[in-house]
C-alpha cells in the first residue's frame, strides 16, 4: 500500500472513531477512580445537605464498579456534565445495576417512605436552584410498581420514574435504557434542553433500615 492509500485509509479510521464517539457519550465507566478507593470517587462531588456516609466502593476487575452501601442514611453524589451531552445526538440514557438489598418498605410515593436501593439522577438546574430545578430520578424502588412515575413527597425539584421494583431481580445485573427526552416532555410538557448535571444515590434513612446496591457505567446513545 503506498502513503497516499495509507493515509487515506488511517483518515477513514479516525472518521469513523469519531462517528462511533459521537454515537455514545460516556458520563462514568469508573476506571478514572483507583481500584478499591472508597468515599466519594475521584471526578464526583458530594451533596451539602444531612448526614451522608458515602459508603461507597470502586470494585471489579476487569467491568468497574461502584458499590453502594446505606444503613439510616442517604449519600448522593454528583457529575458536572455541562457542555457534554447533546440530548438531540445521544437522547438515550443507558445504565447498568444490580440492587442486594432494599430498604424495608421503602415506596417513592410518600414523604415518610422515601428511600430507594439505588438511584441515577439527571439534573437541569434551574435558578434558585433549590426551588426550580428539574431533576428526573430513576430509581429501583421496594413497593411502588414499575413504571410510576410520581413527584417526590420530600423534594419538590424531583420527580421519579420507578423502572424496577421488588425484590424479583435482586441480586442480578441488569441493562436499562430509558429516553429522556421522551420522560422528560412526559413530566414537564416540552422538550428538554441538555442536562448539567447527573447524581448517583442510595438511601434508607426515611425507613431506618439498610440498603445495598452496585452501578456500573453509565452513558447516553443514540437511538
Amino acid at each position: 500500500m503506498n502513503s497516499k492509500r495509507l493515509g487515506l485509509s488511517l483518515l477513514a479510521l479516525l472518521i469513523a472513531a469519531v462517528a462511533v464517539a459521537a454515537d455514545r457519550v460516556v458520563v462514568e465507566d469508573w476506571f478514572k477512580p483507583p481500584l478499591g478507593s472508597k468515599g466519594i470517587p475521584e471526578g464526583w462531588k458530594g451533596q451539602n445537605w444531612g448526614s451522608p456516609a458515602y459508603d461507597l466502593t470502586v470494585e471489579g476487575n476487569p467491568h468497574r464498579v461502584l458499590h453502594l452501601r446505606s444503613q439510616n442514611e442517604g449519600s448522593t453524589i454528583s457529575k458536572d456534565l455541562k457542555g457534554k451531552v447533546n440530548l438531540k445526538e445521544t437522547p438515550i440514557l443507558q445504565w447498568s445495576w444490580k440492587a442486594v438489598t432494599l430498604p424495608r418498605g421503602g415506596d417513592s410515593r410518600r414523604k415518610e417512605t422515601d428511600d430507594q436501593a439505588a438511584q441515577v439522577y439527571v439534573v437541569w438546574p434551574r435558578f434558585p436552584e433549590a426551588l426550580r430545578s428539574r431533576i428526573i430520578g430513576y430509581v429501583w424502588d421496594t413497593t411502588a410498581p414499575a413504571g410510576t412515575i410520581v413527584p417526590s413527597q420530600k423534594t419538590g425539584t424531583i420527580t421519579y420514574v420507578v423502572v424496577r421494583s421488588g425484590a424479583a431481580d435482586l441480586g442480578k445485573w441488569i441493562t436499562e435504557e430509558r429516553n429522556v427526552v421522551e420522560d422528560f416532555k412526559r413530566i414537564y410538557g416540552e422538550t428538554p434542553d441538555n442536562p448539567a448535571a447527573f447524581s448517583v444515590a442510595i438511601d434508607s434513612n426515611d425507613t431506618n433500615s439498610t440498603a445495598e446496591s452496585y452501578i456500573g457505567e453509565i452513558a447516553f446513545t443514540r437511538r
